[in-house]
């Protein structure tokens, strides 16, 4: 017997309430436990390290004043020293202490009335390295050719991240015309889960279990907020320029709700300081670096597979490229949406993933600091192609990393998004536009 639309309705009504509420109940438990990690420190740093003629040395005091008040700190073993500070955008005076040197050492530079004291500037990115060589060791000089192949493999890496983000946000786009602005969060979300089940103050599961449940609840969070909120907008047939308003106030929401839950701060994955491994050259990748990158590309790879081979993968290009076509020919649109939003929760979450180990660290807007390379990405490749999404986030993340050898490090997102005007003034239709769409 078939069952009743009242029973099916009621079906469908628990199993949303049933996601809604382990969605909600994640971010509970995070209140208790991520939020207090958040408070134990201040989530910006200054680091560096003090040698003398190549070698570390260590009990090296120095001081570091600024915001936040005076702090002492001693090098390590390997020379290394590091603090956290308050605030970013500010300015620090770091003073090393000549009386804790080995005996008749001291910093000479001739260029410098006070070799011994450096003023530095905590940047965009929260991160700054202040280094002393002392003696007469010789200044290690990168060439421009090494430079520029260390961005490459870095922007390489960089894309391919940015590009899992991006192919969820042009499927979404090429399916139901909705320009989600609030993607960006989804890829925050898939961080801040990882963190909770992998992080050492909340479950500290092994990261072989942690990061794949984590990317689940990402799935589950695409499932949810399409059974909750864009499924019964569809089907009241909303405008384009309604639902785009709708996914700016579901992006505020979710990032303050992040901001809530773990503050203000940077929190880190396990494991996100690893020691950087020598691999040609001056191309130096520590061995996260190296999975992501691995990571990425058989996910990519993956995905094409599903979208050239499979039928649903099939249905999904027909649905982009005509859904009144694809309707009339059989194909259940809202069944093929639906996985199509969960496939996108589940791109950004592992995309949310990789990027707090690129940036590294987590914070609550942390993918709407990308949102807009996301989109450029997906404009650059043409709107609502997904193999287009893939292309320009490569493209994107090439020029984020490479521009940098010429611009300042805090302009180099303003370069990609340069490029793509440039770049739309002669193909408005992107790259891959929709006579060239593959995918």
């Amino acid at each position: 017997m078939t069952r009743t639309t009242h029973e099916v309705r009621r079906a469908r009504a628990w199993t949303t309430t049933s996601l809604l509420a382990l969605l909600l109940a994640l971010f509970g438990v995070l209140a208790g436990t991520v939020s207090a990690t958040a408070a134990e420190g201040d989530p910006y740093r200054i680091s560096g390290n003090v040698q003398l003629d190549g070698e570390p040395l260590e009990g090296v005091v120095l001081t570091i004043d600024g915001p936040g008040g005076e702090q002492e700190v001693e090098t390590d073993e390997n020379g290394q020293w590091r603090v956290s500070v308050p605030e970013r955008n500010a300015e620090y005076t770091v003073t090393l202490d000549e009386s804790t040197l080995p005996e008749g050492i001291a910093v000479v530079d001739p260029e410098d009335d006070s070799p011994n004291e450096k003023e530095v500037t905590v940047g965009p990115g929260g991160r700054v390295t202040v280094n002393f060589f002392i003696g007469e060791g010789q200044r290690n000089v990168t060439g421009f050719f090494d430079q520029l192949v260390q961005r490459i493999i870095q922007g390489l890496s960089f894309g391919l991240m940015l590009a899992l983000a991006a192919i969820g946000l042009s499927l979404v786009y090429g399916t139901t015309g909705i320009s989600n602005f609030a993607h960006g969060e989804m890829v925050t979300f898939g961080a801040i889960a990882g963190l909770f089940l992998v992080g050492p103050a909340s479950l500290a599961l092994p990261w072989w279990l942690g990061f794949p449940i984590a990317v689940v609840l990402s799935a589950a969070l695409g499932l949810v907020l399409d059974m909750i909120l864009w499924r019964p907008l569809r089907r009241r047939r909303v405008g384009v320029v309604q639902l785009m308003i709708v996914s700016i106030g579901l992006s505020l929401a979710l990032r303050y709700t992040f901001q809530l839950f773990i503050s203000g701060g940077t929190l880190q994955l396990p494991g996100s300081s690893g020691t950087k491994i020598p691999l040609f050259g001056v191309v130096q990748l520590s061995v996260i670096d190296m999975v992501s990158l691995a990571i990425s590309i058989v996910v990519i790879i993956a995905f094409a597979l599903w979208l050239t081979r499979s039928r649903l993968g099939k249905a999904t290009r027909a649905i982009s490229d005509n859904p009144s076509l694809a309707a009339a020919s059989g194909i259940d649109v809202d069944a093929v949406v639906r996985v199509v939003w969960i496939v996108a929760g589940t791109l950004a979450g592992l995309a949310g993933i990789l990027y707090a180990y690129y940036r590294p660290g987590i914070k609550w807007d942390m993918g709407a600091q990308i949102l807009l390379l996301m989109f450029a990405a997906v404009v650059l490749g043409g709107l609502g192609t997904a193999y287009g999404a893939l292309i320009g986030a490569l493209i994107v993340g090439l020029l984020v990393e490479v521009s940098s050898l010429w611009i300042p490090a805090d302009l180099k997102y303003a370069s990609a998004l340069f490029i793509l005007i440039v770049i739309l003034l002669f193909r408005p239709q992107g790259i891959l536009g929709r006579r060239e769409r593959i995918g």
